[in-house]
């Protein structure tokens, strides 16, 4: 049987540090509030020189760099993101280019904080199907563009960054399973107003710029619910059981949402990768970047079971199963 497995990781994060005192400056909030409520401390913003593709770049030269892996061996790369360079070509190809890959394909997946486990699950697929040997995955975004710093609900949320990893198939277990899905019936709770043909008088209200748009409330509430549903889901297909887990390695949004997951998982807070405090909410970013925080610092060793989630607008979510 031929597996996924993760044979290097890589993150890069913007040089530019927001610190909630900074935000205390601009808003009518305070570290405190921020930290109660979120569990966020700084978060990364990224300068007119560190558009997406650009962090993309150097996460996925990192993950190359990581697993020994030319980038002439690459096969296939899918990248998450909800914001991209352009509208086309897809960030993946200009990426392409950037790193020097074969002509392989490349795609974007956007699937907002759920982009990097839809890619996970497409690369996974490739290699076990046999279409594929080597695959690079990454997640990318600079959602500083659509925050509006003068509301407090989403500024204080959200930061930039990237990670990445690559996969190799393997006769040795490495993702046991992916599960994704999606429910356009809640896409009025977390969206942005404007696209490529609908929305443009939204532009001129707001300085030119697309506005990311959230009720937090009810956002939290969903992703709750729908993080439990999958948390059982993903064990009941692999045949496993709470106690089988190693590591929670959560999509960053809000330090609650990702303290109720892992009181359903019935795991301590000692194993969660938490990088939210640092970094903020960086999309579909924020699982590979608190994957490869977690490899990096020795936490994860070979042979720890890992669960791997997100959610996002759309609603999206997301599942991956991996024996690391």
């Amino acid at each position: 049987m031929i597996y996924s497995r993760i044979i290097g990781t890589g993150s890069h994060l913007p040089e530019k540090v927001v610190t909630n005192k900074d935000l205390e400056k601009i808003l009518d909030t305070d570290d405190q509030w921020i930290r109660d409520r979120t569990g966020i401390r700084e978060r990364r913003i990224s300068s007119d020189k560190e558009p997406t593709t650009v962090l993309a770049e150097h996460a996925c030269r990192n993950a190359l760099e990581a697993g020994d892996v030319d980038p002439g061996e690459i096969d296939l790369l899918v990248m998450g993101t909800t914001t991209p360079d352009l509208i086309f070509p897809s960030s993946a190809c200009l990426i392409q280019k950037k790193l020097g890959l074969p002509d392989c394909g490349a795609m974007d997946v956007n699937a907002a904080c759920s982009g990097f486990m839809y890619a996970l699950s497409i690369a996974d697929k490739y290699i076990r199907c046999g279409d594929a040997k080597k695959v690079l995955v990454c997640g990318a975004e600079t959602l500083s563009d659509l925050i509006n710093w003068n509301k407090r609900e989403t500024a204080v949320l959200f930061g930039d960054g990237a990670g990445a990893l690559v996969l190799e198939a393997s006769e040795e277990p490495g993702i046991l399973s992916t599960h994704i899905h999606a429910n356009g019936n809640h896409a009025d709770l977390l969206n942005t107003a404007v696209g490529v043909s609908r929305g443009f008088e939204k532009l001129a209200e707001n300085d030119g710029k697309a506005e990311l748009q959230m009720k937090g409330n009810e956002v939290f509430k969903v992703a709750v619910r729908t993080l439990g549903r999958i948390v059982d889901e993903t064990l009941a297909a692999n045949n496993m059981k709470k106690s089988d887990l190693d590591w929670l390695i959560p999509h960053q949004a809000n330090l609650r949402i990702i303290t109720a997951t892992a009181r359903k998982l019935e795991m301590n807070m000692e194993q969660v990768v938490i990088t939210v405090d640092l970094h903020g909410n960086t999309s579909s970013a924020s699982v590979p970047l608190a994957l490869d925080t977690a490899i990096r610092d020795g936490r994860i060793k070979r042979g720890d079971m890992l669960l791997l989630e997100a959610f996002g607008g759309g609603f999206t979510w997301g599942s991956a199963l991996i024996k690391y």
